[in-house]
């Protein structure tokens, strides 16, 4: 055993099995039990915390306004039976604080919009109406009801009266992404109770309304509003409103229906993109809005990846030291372990009832004469009878042979890692699938030192392996793991994939990478590491003081629950070491799992997500479709005479619509929401039905 006490900053992902590349006539055969040295790898950190939002801003109180009359005008706008599924965000300015939380809810979702600047563009009835008669928005999305920048409205009183009438006369929605209690430009019903800043943070309820309105919420859920400014209000008695959200007696949130019928929402607190109660709501608000009949969807997803399973990863020990020969490999009991705490996890939580874990291999350490079963007597090695014998209770991932870095490895060791990595684990009764591919350290991807000491530098995907990428496509590998700290491994759309620039047939599909680093199996462990970089002795000092291990945990849980919420599909990656049981029932890996799943469960009544590898990859895939369909695309359209959706397309791929379907179109149930992946190409146009709410 070798054993280096010094101060550990190696990579917190990316595990560790070899330190040079191998010649493919040292490549390990497959399963002759050749042992590699565990080695360090460059560090790749993952995110700290959840961002925090910028102060929150005040609205003023306004029942008039001094600057500006608002005698509306007889503006008339013809009622049109078709409206474009397409919706308009309106803002005062560049520098509205609402703007980036509508755009990133919209953006998450995948439904087009537009952008309107009111202070200094001016609507016009004609904006408003297409060309061919249709309404071009299907919702109105405010950043605040008054639309008020330094105590002026943006709107002059023609500009609201056009508004206005338009969502009259083709009965669209408006929503309020903040308001003031007051009666300026128009009534919500909302009357003074008292204004300030939530610096403790509130935990607002569900009203029955609020329920049927966030019907993908617990009824009952808890609903945190911190780090914001609030109007605590009454709803004024005999006025056409209805309470969405409390906090005891105080009103946050209402519909409200004018005496005309237009039907308007509103929050009476900030948010901005980074907040909880924004991931909480802000689908709610979009939906409503559009009467559930939009285009995008979102759903939660909860995948995980153990890499390096058969393998030795370099094993950190509380006190510094770092054993790197043989380093840490998995007990077999513990592969049966792991698969109780799955079945225990999804047993509490139904919502997690899909859940399976990744299991990226190195079949370079399986031992091909070690027996199928759940036991460690009578075998070569425990950790293969295992595994065999757990087999189908895992969902398992090509990680080569052997580990070795990709960056430069020649066609030939490329094709050898992946091909006998794949019957090593078939020959064992492992399905793997042939299409995905999970590289060491995500090596060859573009990502590398220049010095073996040295930084890792994202030299983008024109810059990765060639070679590589040549060998994966002759074996039939579709997609790559990338990884979302790196800038280049990073789509333009959310939950999309990247086609490879220099072998299009290939997607790279990222990861999230989590905190928890490759080297460390217990809580111990894992708190001297975590400190050594983010302490305020670190190499990276973040927290002013060194930080518990449960302080740690809530932070990763923390920010990987904000990938939950927010819709990602991504996996989460952890490593072989993280999954032993550092006490009977307890591993690193599921401690974060079931602080993520606890609080999802606290919130939703949504199912989470697990698909397998493949159908996780083609998603992201068909959802880069949807983003490119719907930059060039016309909108899809709503008659509302014959409740129908007609989507043209001008690319052949594919567009996610949701609350409308047909009986031969792919849909999902998700909730209370119909959500179609609709395939698509030019000339051919497909004719949904609508489910409006």
């Amino acid at each position: 055993m070798k054993r280096i006490r010094t101060l550990v900053l190696p990579v917190l992902l990316a595990a560790a099995v070899t330190s040079s590349v191998a010649s493919p006539a040292t490549s390990a055969a497959p399963g002759d039990g050749h042992i590699e040295q565990a080695h360090e790898h460059p560090l790749i950190r993952a995110e700290i915390a959840r961002p925090k939002p910028p102060p929150a801003p005040r609205l003023p109180v306004l029942n008039t306004l001094a600057t500006k009359s608002l005698s509306l005008q007889n503006v008339q706008i013809s009622a049109l039976t078709k409206v474009r599924l397409r919706v308009l965000v309106i803002a005062t300015d560049a520098q509205d604080f609402g703007l980036p939380t509508w755009k990133s809810i919209l953006d998450k979702i995948g439904q087009p919009y537009d952008v309107m600047l009111a202070r200094s563009q001016s609507l016009t009835a004609a904006q408003l109406v297409n060309n061919d008669g249709t309404a071009k928005y299907n919702a109105i999305l405010l950043t605040d009801n008054g639309l008020i920048s330094q105590g002026t409205s943006a709107f002059d009183s023609n500009e609201w009266s056009v508004l206005w009438s338009y969502e009259r006369a083709n009965d669209v929605r408006q929503v309020a992404l903040y308001s003031a209690y007051g009666t300026f430009p128009e009534d919500y019903c909302l009357r003074a109770g008292s204004e300030g800043p939530v610096t403790t943070p509130v935990q607002a309820t569900l009203t029955q309304a609020g329920a049927q309105f966030f019907d993908y919420l617990k009824a009952g859920a808890r609903i945190p509003i911190a780090d914001s400014y609030a109007y605590r209000s009454r709803v004024a008695p005999g006025c056409g409103a209805q309470p969405l959200l409390t906090a005891g007696a105080d009103v946050l949130g209402v519909t409200a229906t004018t005496a005309d019928g237009r039907e308007r929402a509103a929050l009476t607190f900030s948010s901005n993109e980074y907040q909880v109660h924004t991931d909480l709501l802000g689908y709610g608000l979009l939906r409503w809005a559009t009467r559930g009949v939009f285009v995008g969807e979102q759903r939660h997803w909860l995948n995980i990846d153990v890499d390096d399973w058969f393998n030795h990863t370099a094993h950190l020990y509380p006190d510094g030291q770092l054993e790197t020969n043989p380093g840490f490999r998995l007990s077999g009991p513990e592969v049966s372990a792991t698969h109780a705490q799955q079945n225990s996890l999804r047993d509490r939580y139904p919502l997690a009832g899909e859940f399976n874990l990744n299991v990226p291999y190195n079949g370079g350490l399986l031992h091909p004469n070690a027996p199928s079963r759940c036991s460690a007597v009578n075998t070569p090695d425990p950790l293969t009878s295992f595994s065999r014998c757990e087999a189908n209770n895992f969902r398992w991932i090509n990680h080569t042979l052997t580990h070795p870095t990709m960056d430069n490895t020649p066609y030939t060791q490329n094709v050898n890692e992946i091909r006998n990595n794949l019957t090593v684990g078939r020959n064992a009764g492992l399905v793997v699938p042939t299409e995905v591919l999970k590289t060491p350290a995500y090596s060859g991807l573009g990502v590398f030192s220049a010095s073996p000491s040295g930084p890792l530098t994202d030299n983008g995907l024109p810059a990765s392996n060639p070679a590589l990428l040549q060998a994966a496509k002759d074996l039939g590998v579709k997609y790559l793991h990338g990884n979302m700290s790196f800038a280049g491994h990073r789509p333009s759309c959310f939950n999309c994939s990247i086609p490879h620039p220099l072998q299009p047939t290939i997607s790279v599909v990222p990861d999230w990478p989590v905190n928890i680093g490759y080297q460390v199996t217990t809580p111990d462990e894992q708190t001297y590491l975590y400190n050594s970089l983010y302490g305020p002795d670190g190499e990276f000092p973040t927290h002013p003081r060194d930080l518990a291990y449960d302080e740690i945990l809530a932070l990763e849980a923390e920010v990987g629950l904000e990938h939950v919420l927010s819709g990602s599909a991504y996996s989460h990656t952890f490593h072989q070491g993280n999954a032993h049981h550092y006490t009977a029932g307890k591993s690193l890996l599921f401690d974060w799992a079931e602080e993520v799943v606890r609080q999802y469960n606290s919130w939703y009544q949504v199912p989470l997500k697990s698909p397998d590898w493949v159908t996780l990859a083609e998603y992201t895939k068909a959802r880069t479709e949807h983003f490119n369909e719907t930059r060039t695309g016309p909108d899809p359209v709503w008659d509302k005479v014959l409740n129908t959706v007609t989507v043209n397309a001008d690319t052949t791929g594919t567009l996610f619509v949701t609350g409308a379907g047909f009986l031969t179109v792919p849909s999902e149930r998700y909730g209370a929401d119909l959500i179609t992946q609709a395939a698509v190409r030019p000339g051919l146009p497909l004719i949904l039905l609508a489910q409006p709410r």
